[in-house]
């Protein structure tokens, strides 16, 4: 069974053509405070993916209900108490990756891409499209946490989802895996300026991909990319028409 061309467009546009990260630039806060290891990222983007889908759902289902001059202030009210619920409940069931996590969970509240979900997409249809927006969107983010944490983790330690057990419980015990045996460590990827530099790695990744797959695209009728630009931009020669004596 196919996705209809609109829940299509949505999820390529969360997942990647508007990518929260690669997109649309935000999230760069958490993005690079808790992408440490693989498994931080992967609790990150979880509960940035339960609050984005629930808070769409909910502005979706309450936005013919709310004065157009104060919908800024609600959307926020709204998505606070729903990152206060998460908030909660990963201290409760998730005690180890809070503590880890930490104020970070708080500050979901202050993530732009959540308020300009709300904004741009949420406040503005229906509840269906809502909510496959937010998750696809929240998937998006958790996928580039994951890569991120998971590309700096191997880089300074050697290992990918240390301590998955200890902090999501013992069903993630067999994410744990050492990469690189008797690896020395590589520092500067387990510090701040590595969160810089990994990430700007995997923006290039993905302006190769694009460019790649754009040349593909291109490369219509067995002509090279170049061939083809120069195709599309030379106008078409003017014919002549020979006037016999």
């Amino acid at each position: 069974m196919f996705l209809p061309e609109n829940y299509r467009k949505i999820a390529t546009d969360g997942i990647w053509n508007n990518n929260i990260v690669f997109g649309q630039n935000l999230a760069l806060c958490p993005l690079l405070a808790v992408t440490g290891t693989a498994t931080n990222g992967l609790g990150m983007g979880l509960a940035t993916l339960v609050v984005i889908t629930a808070s769409n759902a909910l502005i979706s289902i309450t936005r013919n209900l709310i004065p157009s001059q104060i919908r800024i202030p609600i959307f926020v009210l709204l998505i606070a108490a729903l990152v206060t619920l998460v908030d909660i409940l990963m201290n409760a069931w998730a005690h180890e990756l809070y503590k880890v996590l930490g104020l970070f969970i708080a500050l979901i509240v202050t993530n732009c891409a959540l308020l300009g979900r709300a904004e741009a997409f949420a406040s503005k249809q229906p509840v269906k499209e809502a909510l496959w927006d937010g998750i696809m969107m929240g998937i998006g983010f958790l996928l580039v946490l994951v890569a991120l944490g998971a590309a700096r983790e191997i880089s300074s330690t050697g290992t990918l989802f240390a301590n998955a057990s200890l902090l999501l419980g013992e069903s993630f015990r067999f994410l744990e895996v050492t990469v690189i045996p008797n690896y020395q460590g590589f520092l500067l990827m387990a510090l701040p300026p590595g969160g810089f530099i990994m990430l700007a790695f995997l923006i290039v990744g993905k302006r190769l991909i694009d460019q790649k797959l754009a040349y593909n695209h291109t490369h219509a009728g067995g002509k090279t990319m170049p061939e083809a630009i120069i195709d599309k931009e030379t106008p078409a020669p003017i014919s002549t028409i020979s006037i016999a004596d």
